[in-house]
């Protein structure tokens, strides 16, 4: 009996007091004895003692809301920053090169811009669609794959030719305009599904804030990630595949959409493996909760400020991605590997500052400081990318460098901003990425429509005699982002952001 208590008994009640010491220790670091008293309670804490690998997730029965206590780890982070690797990849295709593409098979601009819109109107709407639908329904992960599925057959018509023309036998201009604009529109609808779901799982996957920040963080480093594959994609085929006339500069771009697919939906079937469907908003739902409506937002002052932030935030990316292979080439006269290679440079060093911006606990002033500096950082790059001559050019691998570290801090922060706004207010999550994503297109629409449809140049003097081309390009690649990001710093400091209960990640992604 005495050796049964030594070798049985007594180790099980040191085991039991080890993790009950772990798990005070956690409430300590994580919500305080005054926030947590209700699973402290004497049976509470009976039933933690007989069990205590259960705990991780609790339910707040006092409001009816879920507290996730559970701090992710490394491979549930990556697995869902992998999930929108396809939407991202061809959406860097998308801004960079789709307006160069067609005007260099033959369209005039501003029919390359009504393209280029078609497709942000259609993404737009589809985003409030998507939102309310996936509000209603959930079901994040059959969104996600439907529409990765739907990008994925669209996407190759978007660069592979006019499929229009080829059913109608006609090569028309304005049959080239609305086959691609059918094609554009398609693509845009797919990529919206997948990105409501994707960008609404945040919220859902767990309330913690540095959680949150750290699954933004990453879902923007495997953007980058994704921006990388595609420059190094364009490189190699723009080294293997001359081109100089219309016929041939399609098989460049279709080679291009195929390779972005491919590593795209490889991408996509890592998220769907290793990320779990949210239960969180399952969990607030079973509580009969009722679903928020939509005027819940409109009666809130910070959803309008985030909008603000988020929409020009993407303006500040978008605007500047789609007019710098244009800028580089006609204004900078550089070597026209530079139309990949600059982009790449922005890309690794927001792939670097992404994943350092993940281990950081993080507050409001935080947020808010982090996104002000990245708004500083884009007014001083686009000041230069406007005055900066010819013959000057390589002051644009500086530039990239500081652009690359702006649009990180920018786009983590603005993304998170957004995550502060949902709060625990699950229910409506879905609509929130849907309304912000219908002001982010359909606002880049209409810029890149207006700027691609006025092209034309003056020349005048610019530092120690240097003439530069005050073109479409610069205004496009420096001056309206560099407004951009001073109004949206400026919005940011009127903010009111509230973090709470925050703590680090279980492990650190930076190994």
């Amino acid at each position: 009996m005495m050796r049964w208590i030594w070798n049985g008994l007594i180790p099980w009640l040191f085991w039991r007091i080890y993790h009950i010491r772990a798990i005070l220790n956690f409430v300590q670091e994580t919500e305080g004895f005054e926030k947590f008293n209700k699973p402290l309670q004497t049976h509470n804490l009976l039933w933690f003692f007989i069990f205590p690998t259960m705990v991780g997730e609790t339910y707040d029965e006092s409001t009816g809301e879920a507290q996730s206590a559970e701090r992710l780890g490394r491979c549930s982070i990556l697995s869902y920053g992998a999930g929108h690797m396809l939407n991202d990849i061809t959406s860097a295709c998308w801004f960079t090169y789709l307006l160069l593409f067609l005007t260099d098979i033959g369209l005039q601009p501003r029919d390359a811009a009504v393209v280029m819109l078609s497709g942000q109107i259609a993404d737009a709407f589809a985003t409030i669609l998507a939102g309310e639908l996936i509000d209603r329904f959930g079901n994040f992960k059959l969104w996600h794959l439907g529409g990765s599925i739907l990008v994925a057959i669209s996407f190759s018509s978007v660069f592979g030719g006019c499929l229009l023309c080829k059913i109608t036998g006609a090569d028309s201009s304005s049959l080239k305009t609305i086959g691609y604009s059918i094609s554009a529109a398609i693509f845009n609808i797919g990529w919206a599904a997948t990105q409501v779901s994707h960008m609404s799982m945040v919220n859902c996957i767990s309330l913690d804030p540095s959680n949150r920040v750290a699954l933004a963080s990453c879902r923007n480093a495997f953007t980058m990630v994704a921006n990388l594959s595609l420059y190094a994609i364009a490189l190699a085929v723009f080294d293997v595949f001359d081109a100089n006339i219309p016929s041939s500069i399609e098989i460049q771009y279709r080679w291009i959409a195929y390779l972005s697919i491919f590593i795209g939906c490889c991408f996509v079937a890592v998220f769907l493996v290793g990320t779990k469907e949210p239960e969180l908003k399952q969990k607030i739902q079973s509580k009969n909760h009722p679903r928020i409506l939509w005027t819940h937002w409109f009666r809130k002052v910070l959803y309008y400020q985030v909008a603000i932030v988020y929409m020009l935030t993407r303006l500040v990316t978008n605007v500047s991605q789609a007019f710098f292979a244009f800028y580089v080439i006609n204004d900078l006269q550089m070597i026209q590997s530079s139309k990949a290679l600059i982009p790449a440079i922005i890309y690794i060093v927001s792939f670097a500052v992404s994943l350092a911006l993940q281990e950081i606990r993080w507050s409001g002033w935080r947020l808010k400081a982090f996104f002000t500096a990245g708004a500083i950082f884009w007014i001083v790059s686009g000041s230069g990318i406007f005055i900066l001559p010819s013959n000057m050019h390589n002051w644009m691998y500086l530039i990239s460098v500081t652009i690359g570290i702006a649009n990180a801090l920018m786009t983590v922060t603005g993304i998170s901003m957004q995550s502060m706004l949902v709060g625990k207010d699950l229910n409506g999550c879905a609509f929130v990425s849907g309304s912000l994503s219908f002001l982010d297109k359909l606002s880049c629409g209409l810029a890149l429509f207006v700027l691609e449809s006025y092209q034309g140049s003056a020349r005048i003097k610019g530092f120690y005699g240097a003439e530069y081309h005050l073109s479409i390009a610069r205004y496009g690649a420096g001056l309206i982002p560099a407004s951009c990001a001073l109004i949206s710093a400026v919005v940011t400091y009127t903010m009111e952001l509230e973090i709470t209960n925050s703590h680090l990640l279980v492990e650190p992604l930076l190994v």
